[in-house]
């Protein structure tokens, strides 16, 4: 269901006053403050916990201990949770502003499906088998469908419906083919069931290293890009009137969102719920305000990943849930919980 913003609401895209940027600025403080407790939760928590020492020594004074080695390992598979969460979040975000539908993510617009095609075709036909290899597959099948969900959706005349539309459509014919060459090969089954899921597991510093450029410029582009899509929420008449350029903001926003997602789905396999619950969840207490949405979205939807991951690796020992399962498990009935039990500020 796309949802347009009412009049009352879109009001609150205009300055806030002094205290409640006080307290937003507060919030988002204590916001930071918990990532970093929960990064390094990431890092003392798996199947053999580490004391706090460990963890400090393996930090700043690693000399090759059972500790400092494990402190090493975790240490890619944090970095890269952090990265792809804040990811994750931002595109979110930007989805959710570009369609004007408070429950849009990646997959709404068919990007999730794109890099998932793409890495089955890098599995069957080309026998890509290593995660170094078949990422640029998967960024590369991202950022071809966020190109074509743009062209299909009207270009310079995208509306949010057609947008939402045409990553719908192209969606579910990817995961048609999807299904259909898993189902002729089952090697490529074999290898796409961990893929799929979503995982922290196989983060390398290689990894990170390749997708962090993507990252980094994503990430600019969506936070740059708050005033004009606060403007496109008041409609198109009043954006244009406030200088916005439509067409511009609209494929910048695609463009951003595209890599954001692109990548770290590249990175991590398509791991549902977090670039839908968390920005969702901040425009609860933040309001509609972007400028105040994507910098939260940036900072807690890490906070959900790693969280997840951490759980993951407690509930099972010594084996572990991947991060893609706990996501859905345990996000899906707290965020029906909180949709329930709080007014949710809509676009």
């Amino acid at each position: 269901m796309l949802v347009d913003s009412p009049p009352e609401q879109r009001a609150d895209t205009a300055p806030a006053p002094p205290t409640r940027r006080a307290v937003r600025g507060l919030g988002l403080l204590l916001s930071v403050v918990i990532l970093v407790l929960v990064a390094l939760a990431s890092i003392a928590v798996g199947a053999k916990a580490l004391s706090p020492d460990q963890v400090w020594h393996g930090l700043f004074h690693s000399t090759g201990t059972y500790g400092d080695v494990v402190v090493d390992e975790r240490m890619s598979r944090t970095v890269l949770g952090l990265l792809a969460g804040a990811a994750l979040g931002l595109s979110g975000g930007v989805l959710q502003a570009l369609t004007r539908n408070p429950l849009a993510d990646p997959g709404l617009l068919g990007i999730n499906a794109g890099a998932s095609a793409a890495v089955v075709t890098a599995l069957t036909f080309f026998g890509v088998t290593s995660l170094t290899g078949y990422v640029w597959f998967a960024f590369g099948g991202a950022a071809a469908v966020g190109a074509l969900v743009w062209f299909l959706g009207g270009s310079r005349g995208a509306t949010p419906v057609r947008l939402a539309l045409a990553g719908t459509a192209i969606s579910a014919a990817l995961y048609g083919y999807l299904q259909a060459v898993m189902i002729m090969d089952g090697a490529a089954l074999g290898k796409m069931r961990f893929w799929t899921v979503g995982s922290l597991a196989s983060a390398t510093d290689s990894t990170i290293a390749q997708v962090l450029p993507f990252l980094l410029a994503g990430t600019l582009l969506a936070l740059g890009l708050a005033r004009p899509l606060n403007a496109m929420a008041m409609g198109d008449d009043t954006a244009r009137a406030l200088g916005a350029n439509l067409n511009r903001t609209r494929a910048l926003a695609m463009f951003a969102a595209t890599v954001l997602s692109g990548a770290a789905t590249a990175a991590c396999g398509p791991i549902m719920f977090v670039g839908l619950m968390v920005p969702h969840v901040v425009r609860s207490f933040t309001g509609p305000d972007l400028r105040w949405i994507l910098p939260y979205a940036t900072v807690l939807s890490p906070v959900l990943l790693l969280g997840a991951d951490v759980l993951g690796r407690v509930v099972a020992r010594p084996a572990e849930l991947q991060v893609g399962i706990v996501t859905a498990l345990v996000g899906g009935p707290v965020f029906i919980f909180l949709v329930r039990r709080r007014r949710t500020a809509q676009l």
